[in-house]
């Protein structure tokens, strides 16, 4: 198990998750519960699996929750 806080990658994804709330926080009005909350949900996600892999007892079990995180990028 690995603290998480010390991963650059987790740091850039908590700097991107606040960039995209305030993003999202800019849409017009028709779009900020929808789409907004979807973005939101998205870019959440990725830090939280980060995190979550850190947890992990083997290194393709950590691989895996990196796969969700990035994928959850890609959604955004």
């Amino acid at each position: 198990m690995q603290d998480y806080h010390l991963l650059d990658v987790w740091n850039r994804a908590m700097d991107y998750a606040a960039a995209v709330y305030r993003f999202a926080a800019s849409l017009p009005e028709q779009e900020k519960y929808n789409l907004a909350a979807q973005l939101r949900r998205a870019v959440a996600s990725a830090p939280l699996n980060m995190a979550e892999g850190c947890g992990a007892a083997t290194n393709a079990e950590f691989a895996r929750f990196l796969s969700y995180a990035y994928r959850s990028l890609k959604e955004v």
